[in-house]
């Protein structure tokens, strides 16, 4: 399929009282819908349609890189998710396009006692097409209740390179999370076979959280995936050999259509440099590009 000139359609649905936005009384209602198309007449990669309602916006496309990439920047203005919050992300990439999409910022879940907060994101990608998904940490407070579903949906020949860091508590002032409840599920998809189901149930101040068979006591959580192509065992090798310093523990498995790599330890800053260092070799393999840093990462 080959796109023209695109124009870009965006509606906004936005509650608005005295001149400022207001929340549903029992929490925010936020949903997101992004589509991406590559216009070979241009050689670029374009946001055919962002839709919003609520507060889920994004800022003007990037093209650090060149035009074939479009980098996208999610933001959530009231800066947290509370209990009672709900909110929706759908993406989109037509044949051919290439996007990265990350955050200027950490994610931030606050305790909310007894009242959950949600959080999907549906993507889709179509062949040819790359989504890179490399949001910054997330930060569950001590008493939250987050509700996280991804659902990753590739066509043949599509690829996904994505992470997630989960920090538990806020470490650098003493929290420790002791009350809540993490509930998360991530599954991937290649061509309609299941590839990768993964299920995430955390209670705060569990036994799981302290035991070697869980967290080991250590605060950071965090996995990374690459879906859509098979890893050469040569390129294994060199994602095995990055290393992480101290007590961390990391690892690597590949799997038909999939690598999954995973850090458990102490640091989100040491977690992130571990993925940025895979995803520089990756990201070639995948894409034939070399890894381009999104500026928002150095502010």
């Amino acid at each position: 399929m080959v796109y023209g000139p695109i124009k870009l359609q965006e509606t906004v649905d936005f509650s608005v009282e005295e001149g400022r936005a207001r929340p549903a009384p029992s929490g925010w209602r936020a949903r997101l819908d992004l589509e991406y198309a590559y216009s070979a007449a241009l050689t670029r990669t374009n946001v055919t349609r962002r839709s919003h309602s609520g507060p889920l916006v994004t800022q003007k496309p990037l093209y650090p890189e060149g035009p074939q990439v479009c980098h996208t920047l999610i933001l959530h203005p009231p800066g947290g998710i509370a209990g009672g919050d709900d909110l929706e992300i759908g993406i989109a990439l037509n044949p051919g396009s290439q996007v990265l999409i990350t955050m200027p910022g950490a994610s931030k879940w606050y305790g909310s006692p007894g009242a959950s907060a949600a959080l999907r994101l549906n993507v889709r990608v179509e062949e040819g097409a790359t989504l890179e998904w490399l949001p910054q940490e997330t930060i569950v407070f001590n008493h939250a209740a987050p509700r996280m579903r991804t659902s990753i949906d590739l066509a043949a020949g599509a690829c996904y390179i994505g992470w997630e860091i989960l920090c538990l508590g806020r470490t650098a002032s003493g929290e420790t999370f002791d009350a809540g409840e993490i509930r998360q599920a991530t599954e991937v998809a290649v061509a309609g076979d299941p590839v990768w189901s993964e299920r995430c149930h955390l209670t705060g101040g569990s036994r799981l959280l302290a035991s070697m068979a869980g967290l080991a006591g250590a605060p950071v959580s965090a996995v990374m995936l690459v879906a859509g192509r098979n890893i050469a065992p040569e390129l294994m090798a060199q994602c095995r050999a990055v290393r992480v310093d101290g007590v961390a523990r990391h690892g690597i498995t590949a799997m038909p259509n999939i690598l999954v790599a995973r850090y458990v330890g102490y640091s989100s800053e040491q977690a992130k440099a571990y993925f940025i260092a895979l995803w520089r070799l990756l990201r070639i393999a995948c894409t034939g590009r070399a890894a381009v840093m999104p500026r928002i990462w150095s502010t």
